[in-house]
């Protein structure tokens, strides 16, 4: 075997793993430990690299940083578990429903502060799978605007700032997580919006697909409606904009935030009457176990980049990447492209830890503005988690959905939003302003 080949061959081998199935983690771990035996071998490897793994462990312990990801998603979870966020939906359906189309546009503005609070895709779409879905067909939404517009209000989550992802972008990136915040927050945004253009265009058109709730189940309405509305939206909208306006304007860390946002949570749960042991043993259940999942990630990513670079696999890459026709251009397709597939098969987290450590010093060398470049890749994600047949939002929701939602329908009601989300990419692509135009210059 020629010794130059083990890096790439490497590389392969592991997403042969992943796709077959086998756990990511120890994909990672064990192809690296069985190709560090292989180099040693055949004096491709120094064996004494492997004196570095415990140090590079140190340092994922000791980073900062990434102890603001328990505490967000416990901040998420705690909202979903004590079912405050079901309390948003039902409240925001009923102010809205007098109007066709009102429950599928009190989705998406639910679904964009789920996505704030969590971060985690996974958990916005299942909620908003379980709370909403049921009362939209009950209704007399059509399968598929109601399963598009759930799947694409939770995946959100990648994009709306504070998320999980855009701190761990930001982490990999070498960037300002603040920075990151703030140049997602427009797209973000911009995606809610013509969410909602699109749920009252529908409703325009095909009246009979969005209509609005009958007389009779708006019970509420006037001033005691509005006091509700106030009573149950503004705590947790105040929540997510002190922890975002905390990290923004540089008063905390992001890891100080996110306990902040934890406990502010816990707060919230508290005063409703919600902070009971169920629903507080459920939270500490998802966060512990999301948590774990990225660690044990973050470990066989550690030891994967290690090995590949002592068998010197990196610079395969690099060179590969920096010399492909168009330059930087070529390297953003070729990155975005990547990015896209692989959204299809395996999670974000596990992308980020190992695809980005590999891309980041090409995209460095072509000087490529990173804020904008991880905009891109958050947008990116989340086109490719709408995109059938095997986007994760699309499998989330047939999770839960009930069996008269049928598969097609689900894939159908996704597509007008995966054109709503690349007619997005192409407007960051084309004016990178929109990513800059709230950073300081």
């Amino acid at each position: 075997m020629e010794t130059e080949l083990l890096g790439p061959i490497m590389f392969v081998v592991v997403f042969a793993l992943i796709f077959s199935g086998y756990p990511v983690a120890f994909s990672l771990g064990g192809t690296s430990l069985i190709f560090a035996w292989i180099g040693v071998s055949t004096g491709a490897f120094d064996w004494a690299l492997m004196n570095a793994f415990p140090e590079r462990l140190f340092g994922i312990m000791s980073n900062q940083l990434l102890l603001a990801i328990p505490f967000f998603i416990f901040m998420g979870t705690v909202l979903e578990k004590s079912k405050l966020a079901e309390d948003l939906l039902t409240t925001l359906g009923a102010l809205f429903g007098g109007m066709r189309g009102g429950l599928a546009l009190a989705v998406v503005f639910v679904g964009a502060l789920l996505a704030a609070a969590t971060g985690v895709v996974g958990a916005s779409v299942v909620a908003m799978g379980l709370i909403s879905l049921p009362v939209m067909l009950r209704y007399g939404y059509s399968k598929e605007l109601a399963a598009g517009v759930i799947t694409a209000s939770g995946t959100l989550g990648q994009i709306i700032p504070p998320s999980v992802v855009l701190i761990v972008l930001a982490d990999q990136l070498g960037q300002s997580v603040g920075d990151l915040f703030l140049g997602a927050l427009i797209p973000g945004l911009l995606l809610a919006l013509l969410y909602g253009l699109y749920v009252l265009f529908i409703a325009w058109k095909n009246p009979e697909a969005a209509p609005a709730l009958p007389e009779s189940e708006r019970t509420e309405r006037g001033l005691g409606l509005l006091k509700r509305v106030t009573l149950v939206l503004l705590p947790p909208l105040v929540l997510i904009l002190v922890v975002l306006g905390s990290i923004i304007v540089g008063l905390a860390t992001p890891t100080e935030a996110g306990a902040l946002g934890a406990v502010g949570a816990l707060l919230l749960a508290w005063l409703n009457g919600r902070l009971n042991k169920p629903s507080l043993h459920g939270a500490m259940d998802e966060t512990t176990r999301l948590s774990a999942m990225i660690l044990m990630l973050l470990i066989g990513s550690t030891l994967f980049a290690l090995v590949f670079r002592g068998l010197d696999g990196d610079r395969w890459i690099e060179h590969f990447l920096t010399h492909l026709p168009g330059g930087a251009i070529g390297l953003l397709v070729v990155a975005n492209l990547t990015v896209f597939i692989l959204g299809f098969f395996i999670d974000f987290f596990e992308i980020a830890f190992i695809i980005l450590p590999l891309i980041v010093p090409a995209a460095l060398g072509l000087e490529i503005d990173m804020v904008w470049f991880g905009v891109l890749l958050a947008i990116n994600l989340q086109t490719s988690f709408l995109t059938p047949p095997f986007g994760f939002s699309l499998f989330y929701l047939r999770g839960v959905a009930p069996e008269s939602v049928e598969t097609t329908a689900i894939y159908r009601g996704a597509l007008p939003f995966i054109a709503i989300q690349l007619l997005v990419l192409g407007l960051v692509i084309a004016f990178p302003s929109l990513v800059r135009f709230l950073l300081t210059p």
